[in-house]
């Protein structure tokens, strides 16, 4: 027993004292000599593609999400490869946004207008995930600064480092703990499912075949079950989406907790926040206070933006997101 919370401890104290090297290495302001105006130019870019779609917004902070839990905050998912190989290609990240992709590779385009081999992909993403989440009506929050790009991109390291929509929360809280977040920081990142859509077949089994006894899942509003079988039929075609938070889909809010509470989780993963009496008392907090939330949120983003995050010769400033240095 003694040994195994040694290692336990050990564990735990590795990942904190990663996280704090991740701090250490990345400030605000980073490019103020270098490229002081960075985030102006890629909020302008980001707000120009927002004008466009909507899907910027989700699909840039669902890319962010991806980039930092497989090979750390470093660009790695901007990755093209001619062979289909490259992150991105990966199954679990088909499903992400091009718009996302294409908000990316504008505002760095921008940015190298006018500061030229300087600012990294990976901090253009960070900055992008901040001004998206403000778009949209949620918090500010200051961004650090000094990621260098990745020089691995590899669908093959994907499998198994992105939470899965049947998660329950030890199942969570144990993938959020290996990049040093805590199950606060874990819920409110959830959070982020306010805005955005889902395909049908990454919830049809708690419709259609959640067990033997219950087709549906018993955790599921009935009047929202119903909703949900109506727009996505069984069998119906895979690629069909629809927004994840049913009340207020393109505005960052609080309303995610709210739906939690009603029984409108869309995800078991999601659901098992209110469902679980470990999780649940924070989901009341976040529901009950809108401000709560945003700052729990904001503290957890700039956490999320030091996992992995690559310095000095571990990386480099691509001229192109899309590509490695040649």
């Amino acid at each position: 027993m003694a040994r195994k919370l040694g290692l336990w401890l050990a564990v735990v104290f590795a990942v904190a004292a990663t996280a704090e090297v991740g701090r250490a290495q990345l400030t605000e302001g980073f490019y103020g000599q270098t490229c002081p105006n960075v985030e102006s130019i890629v909020k302008q870019a980001v707000t120009t593609k927002f004008g466009q779609t909507f899907i910027t917004i989700p699909g840039t902070l669902r890319l962010f999400f991806h980039d930092c839990f497989i090979e750390g905050c470093d660009a790695s998912i901007l990755i093209s490869s001619p062979n289909g190989d490259a992150e991105k290609d990966a199954p679990d990240n088909q499903s992400l946004a091009g718009d996302g992709f294409d908000t990316v590779i504008k505002a760095k385009q921008a940015v190298e207008a006018s500061c030229q081999g300087v600012v990294s992909c990976a901090d253009i993403l960070a900055i992008a995930a901040r001004d998206v989440v403000v778009l949209a009506g949620g918090p500010s929050f200051n961004v650090e600064l000094g990621r260098r790009d990745g020089l691995i991109s590899k669908a093959s390291q994907v499998a198994g480092k992105l939470p899965e929509p049947n998660f329950d929360l030890d199942q969570l809280n144990a993938i959020f703990s290996q990049h040093g977040l805590t199950q606060s920081d874990m819920i409110a990142l959830s959070g982020a499912h306010t805005l955005g859509f889902s395909h049908c077949d990454r919830f049809a089994n708690r419709l259609y075949s959640f067990s033997s006894s219950s087709p549906v899942d018993p955790t599921l509003n009935s009047t929202y079950a119903v909703q949900l079988m109506q727009e996505c039929p069984q069998n119906v075609d895979p690629q069909i989406a629809i927004n994840m938070d049913p009340v207020t889909p393109q505005t960052f809010d609080n309303m995610y907790y709210t739906n939690l509470v009603q029984g409108k989780g869309l995800f078991t993963s999601d659901e098992t926040l209110f469902t679980d009496s470990a999780s649940k008392p924070t989901v009341l907090n976040f529901a009950n206070s809108p401000g709560s939330f945003n700052q729990a949120f904001a503290t957890a983003m700039r956490k999320l933006g030091r996992v992995g995050i690559k310095t000095g010769s571990q990386g480099e400033i691509r001229r192109d997101c899309t590509a490695f240095n040649s």
